[in-house]
């Protein structure tokens, strides 16, 4: 019988004693024997089994002793609690040939993580930066940013210059001509920074301690992929390295200089992208560089070739062996 059940028409449980049913079964262990007549005011000593017929006399009810009544319903209630311990025990059985499962699934899924929105990439790698130890390595396309822009990336960098954070920054040639990027390079000057340019970068990319990676999803940049999976970081690590030794370091002057053939690097870099084929929006777009900009090299290119026009300018360039030479300071077209 239940340790909480309740009688219809006198109702509570058995840890909760009524006045009554208190008062009675006190006098009944007392006495050793109590009056049927009087317990009809207390119901709960008969539902609750605390008093019994006596066998020799139908009008009296004798008392059960309290220790009978307290083992019978602690054994039941560790019967019941023996019951859950082996249901708990094999429900655990069960499932734990599926929990390394789980695990692997939840450790892939935690080495990727997709950040949505600037404030979210923004603390994420405020949190990266201010946890990593040793190197950050990045990959800034050039572009023109805003003096906000610059400020947070001042805020973030000097600290981990001041810890003795080593900083390698890929940059595209054109960032050389640009005021506000100069200034803020300028600013690292004396520390533990340094600065490289190359003519043409894919996207942006910052690594932390070669354990953490984070690469944009869409051109907005609204959207991130934050990386943790060792393979993947350590991919994107030997792609930065591999830029990073063909590139120029920024205190070596302009990579622009004419070469023996009469052709800058920048339009050697040019020329290759014209014969693949992409249009002028492509090509500036690629080298880090606006439209105006990419055209008038364009120009220079085909008076250099003495070209007439755009189609032909592509047979000349093709024609004209520039594409085998070798320019420093333009891209490299050896694998990974």
């Amino acid at each position: 019988m239940a340790t909480n059940r309740t009688n219809e028409t006198h109702p509570h449980a058995l840890t909760e004693w009524c006045e009554d049913g208190e008062r009675l079964y006190a006098n009944a262990l007392r006495t050793g024997r109590i009056a049927r007549a009087e317990v009809e005011a207390a119901p709960c000593l008969m539902e609750f089994a605390l008093l019994h017929p006596d066998p020799d006399e139908t009008d009296w009810l004798l008392p059960v002793p309290p220790s009978v009544v307290l083992a019978q319903r602690l054994n039941a209630i560790e019967r019941e609690i023996s019951e859950r311990r082996r249901l708990s025990t094999d429900l655990a059985g069960a499932f734990e040939p599926f929990m390394a499962l789980s695990a692997q699934v939840t450790a892939a899924t935690d080495s990727v993580r997709v950040l949505e929105g600037l404030d979210r990439i923004n603390a994420a790698l405020d949190l990266a930066t201010a946890q990593c130890q040793h190197e950050v390595l990045t990959v800034q396309p050039s572009a023109r940013h805003p003096e906000r822009r610059l400020i947070e990336g001042l805020e973030r960098d000097r600290p981990l210059i001041e810890r003795g954070v080593r900083i390698r920054t890929l940059y595209q040639h054109t960032a050389r001509y640009s005021p506000e990027r100069l200034a803020y390079v300028d600013q690292f000057a004396d520390g533990k920074a340094e600065y490289r340019t190359i003519d043409e970068l894919v996207e942006r990319l910052i690594i932390c301690d070669e354990t953490v990676a984070f690469i944009p999803v869409r051109e907005d940049r609204q959207v991130a992929l934050e990386l943790r999976h060792p393979g993947l970081v350590s991919y994107l690590v030997k792609v930065f390295e591999f830029m990073w030794n063909r590139a120029v370091p920024l205190s070596a002057g302009a990579p622009y200089e004419t070469a023996p053939d009469g052709i800058t690097d920048i339009q050697h870099s040019i020329a290759k992208l014209l014969v693949e084929g992409h249009v002028d929006e492509a090509i500036a777009r690629r080298l880090g560089m606006n439209v105006r900009t990419c055209r008038a090299h364009i120009a220079k290119l085909a008076t250099a070739l003495g070209s007439g026009s755009r189609a032909q300018l592509g047979y000349l360039i093709a024609q004209s062996g520039i594409l085998n030479q070798d320019h420093p300071g333009a891209a490299d077209d050896g694998g990974a």
